[in-house]
């Protein structure tokens, strides 16, 4: 079994990352990310903190705009319009969930898809599912990224997506056939979930149950991503697969925590860095 570091991977991306965004600078450019918090969850904040130190650390420009739980869907559209012509901007995140008296699509779909580093508006989905150029969703885009540095070529192999979210679910299954794998998306309406695991080289778990894959559903050797982050009631941290007792039968397998979570953020830095480029350096 060889376990996949998530933690060193970010790690070693995020020095590349830091050593291009040193060279821009003398070239007057500083990619910066503006990020967007509506209300005060706790889990937005922490996600939002990770990513503003993210930035400093890899001497990118961070602006945060923290706005109260009542903000208005058009006050959140004017901030959004003016980050979209403030040219010293290359990419704006709105962190989610909103407010349940907001229409999260409809957000989404106001930032300038040049700026859309989380990848999530209509044109980079269509992009990503075309094969075109745009901005790729940070979760998937960070295990696609694993999986090559770990020189594991999806080509040719049985993929089995669980989970179909816009966010995780719907991108990972486009990437994976674009790199050439057979691709089979379960959910919760799925039937006979274990005979599809089974079959599976490749096996990436976005479900948001703790321990859901267990040894019997899962064949020897296979390779699994866990993107899953559930919290037991002793406070314990443990992803949607059942790690101590699959971690001998797979030939790759990745940890919860230390896995996925911080490539996330990596990719989401990468991101900005390639709007900075795209946009600036094109320009000169």
């Amino acid at each position: 079994m060889t376990l996949i570091d998530g933690k060193a991977t970010s790690q070693k991306i995020k020095d590349e990352i830091k050593n291009e965004v040193i060279k821009l600078k003398q070239k007057g450019i500083t990619p910066t990310l503006a990020v967007i918090l509506v209300g005060d969850d706790p889990a937005s904040q922490t996600y939002v903190a990770s990513k503003q130190k993210a930035c400093l650390a890899c001497q990118m420009g961070s602006v945060m705009h923290k706005l109260s739980a009542n903000t208005t869907e058009q006050e959140l559209i004017s901030l959004i319009d003016v980050l979209n012509a403030d040219d010293s901007i290359d990419g704006i995140l709105v962190q989610l969930p909103l407010p349940k008296h907001i229409n999260t699509n409809e957000i989404l779909r106001k930032i300038d898809p040049k700026k859309d580093v989380d990848g999530f508006c209509a044109q980079n989905m269509g992009a990503l599912v075309s094969g075109l150029n745009g901005f790729v969703p940070c979760t998937p885009l960070g295990i696609m990224e694993l999986l090559k540095q770990y020189n594991i070529n999806p080509q040719g192999l049985n993929a089995l997506v669980i989970g179909r979210s816009n966010i995780v679910g719907k991108p990972m299954a486009a990437l994976l056939l674009n790199a050439g794998a057979t691709v089979t998306i379960a959910h919760s309406k799925t039937k006979n979930l274990a005979d599809l695991s089974k079959n599976a080289d490749l096996i990436i778990a976005a479900i948001g149950k703790a321990n859901f894959i267990k040894p019997e559903m899962v064949k020897e050797g296979a390779i699994i991503i866990d993107v899953g982050i559930n919290r037991l009631e002793n406070g314990k941290l443990v992803g949607d697969c059942d790690f101590e007792n699959l971690k001998d039968k797979c030939d790759f397998i990745t940890p919860v925590p230390g896995g996925v979570g911080p490539m996330t953020i990596a990719m989401l830095l990468s991101n900005t860095l390639k709007s900075a480029k795209e946009r600036k350096l094109n320009e000169r």
